[in-house]
């Protein structure tokens, strides 16, 4: 007979995913061999979700698509603020 008086825990791990860190890094590479300007293009895709504005280059487009845009701002802005020391 379960216990219904305590709440149960469930974890699945799963794969580890590629940060946002390593994931932004791969795809300013990617659109910068391009010839893209990658603060324009990564812009325009955190703004629009549109994934055209990544290069399917080294596979850029698709690693950006698997993190969220709020974790690329975050990560984003996480950065800034470290290299400005406000924190």
């Amino acid at each position: 007979m379960q216990n219904l008086e305590n709440t149960q825990y469930f974890k699945v791990d799963s794969e580890p995913a590629a940060g946002a860190k390593v994931v932004l890094a791969a795809v300013y590479e990617a659109l910068t061999e391009k010839g893209y300007n990658p603060v324009n293009q990564i812009v325009g895709y955190i703004m629009s979700g549109d994934p055209t504005y990544i290069t399917s280059h080294q596979n850029a487009r698709s690693m950006i698509m698997k993190v969220e845009r709020d974790e690329l701002v975050e990560e984003l802005l996480t950065e800034y603020i470290r290299t400005k020391e406000w924190e």
